[in-house]
């Protein structure tokens, strides 16, 4: 009998369908080693029909040239906040609530003309909105330098900045809404799921090079170049055709007026929907909190940096990209791995563990000021929070009904950035009085603290409902 055993461990091992098929004689190696091999080919298969797909897809002349003038405009934006941090670091280098008041013109444009410019680009043309909108930044952005020279008084570049960053609203809410304008219906999952992909890839890529072009050519020689991207992205977009342009017709034109008479209300009946929910609630809160540390740590960390490895944006640029790299790579793991795992769960151990890394990252760069150590720890950072963002904005896609997805995702966008902004200036202003490393320490063990807590909350709720 042991002898039986051990010869039906060496043949089947503990699967009794292998060992079953041993015995029988029916087991073929060969035949296993056929299957992988398909499932290999298949793979591959599929793998080289979703490329030559997208092959064709860039073929699409309009398509393509919308594509890449994103990633030009989009390279664009990351120079521009580049070349601003490299403004005031030239003028008050440390400066905490300096940056923090330039910064803040680029956020309240969210506020003011983020619900104003998604009406109108329903009404309007939206690839005359871009172009025109690139036209403006285009200009203003170059009449930053002569600002900058003729002027010792920030208050003439708070405008300025404020203007581009409206038409910048503008821009982005056109930009979503065009795709569908130049493809066809059945290749819009690929369209966006492309576009999406670039334009991440793009932003990782554009802060490296921003910081290093800012460095190299001063604030001024970044804007000269952030000025020229967006006349090349509005030349470009001057030769897309919108073939899939639905004309305006009266019941659509009715409908138009309705939603720009009840902006207002529609913005109060979505915060009315997030108080009545606790499950959206609970998301909503958690977006702000995530929103409020970024808020916290933004300006402290650029500034923390410039401080601690002696430069303006060169190093700042690649960190960011550092940053990017973990959170694409941490949302395609997550993507992949997470539909396990209970995504309030993975929110609060997520939490959790990036106010640890946060705190790694301000201990470790105080005693090893390094870059590849500060590039190696805000890729964790991106990992530990990518799994959030995620489960966050999944949640809120399952617990809301349908009718009210525009109305809560413009609800808990502007609650997102109110506290980015209020926190930001808070801590900006405290950075004058205390040190930044210590700052740094709060917010991550503020962070673990609250992501710990809730993991308690909730495993005791658990065996509460289990007893």
């Amino acid at each position: 009998m042991v002898e039986q055993g051990f010869r039906k461990a060496q043949v089947g091992g503990s699967n009794p369908l292998i060992g079953s098929k041993f015995a029988e004689g029916k087991f073929n190696p060969e035949q296993t080693k056929n299957s992988a091999n398909r499932r290999i080919f298949g793979a591959t298969k599929d793998l080289l029909s979703q490329m030559t797909r997208i092959r064709d897809l860039l073929k699409d002349k309009d398509f393509s040239l919308l594509w890449a003038s994103q990633i030009i405009s989009n390279f664009g934006d990351r120079l521009n906040q580049m070349a601003l941090i490299g403004l005031v670091y030239s003028r008050t280098p440390g400066s905490t609530i300096e940056l923090a008041k330039l910064l803040s013109f680029t956020i309240i444009p969210v506020f003011l003309i983020g619900p104003i410019a998604g009406i109108y680009v329903d009404r309007w043309n939206r690839k005359h909105i871009m172009i025109f909108s690139d036209l403006i930044r285009g200009v203003l952005v170059f009449l930053m330098p002569i600002v900058i020279i003729y002027s010792k008084s920030m208050v003439p570049i708070y405008i300025l900045v404020f203007i581009i960053f409206s038409f910048t609203r503008f821009f982005v809410s056109a930009k979503l809404a065009i795709i569908p304008d130049i493809v066809h219906k059945d290749r819009l999952l690929l369209a966006n799921s492309l576009t999406s992909t670039t334009m991440m890839i793009a932003t990782i890529v554009g802060y490296g090079f921003g910081g290093l072009l800012v460095a190299w050519l001063g604030a001024k020689g970044g804007f000269y170049v952030d000025s020229a991207t967006f006349f090349i992205s509005a030349v470009m977009l001057s030769s897309v055709a919108l073939r899939f342009r639905k004309p305006m017709t009266g019941v659509r034109e009715k409908f138009r007026k309705l939603i720009k008479k009840t902006v207002l209300g529609d913005i109060k009946e979505g915060l009315l929907y997030l108080k009545g929910h606790k499950d959206i609630r609970m998301v909503a809160n958690t977006l702000s909190l995530i929103m409020a540390g970024v808020g916290s740590v933004y300006i402290i960390i650029i500034v923390f940096v410039q401080e601690t490895l002696r430069s303006s944006t060169e190093h700042l640029g690649f960190l960011a990209m550092f940053l990017g790299t973990g959170l694409f790579f941490g949302s395609i793991a997550y993507g992949r791995f997470g539909s396990r795992f209970c995504k309030k769960r993975v929110i609060n151990t997520g939490l959790m563990f990036t106010g640890v890394v946060v705190i790694s990252f301000a201990v470790l760069l105080r005693l090893y000021p390094g870059f590849f150590i500060a590039g190696f720890i805000a890729m964790l950072i991106g990992l530990c929070a990518s799994p959030i963002a995620v489960s966050c904005n999944t949640l809120l896609h399952e617990v809301m009904s349908e009718d009210m997805r525009g109305r809560i995702f413009s609800s808990v966008e502007i609650i997102m950035h109110l506290g980015f902004l209020l926190f930001m200036v808070l801590t900006s202003l405290i950075a004058e009085h205390v040190q930044k490393f210590w700052i740094l320490i709060a917010t991550g063990m503020i962070f673990s603290l609250i992501g710990f807590l809730k993991l308690m909350k909730g495993d005791k709720k658990g065996r509460a409902i289990s007893s």
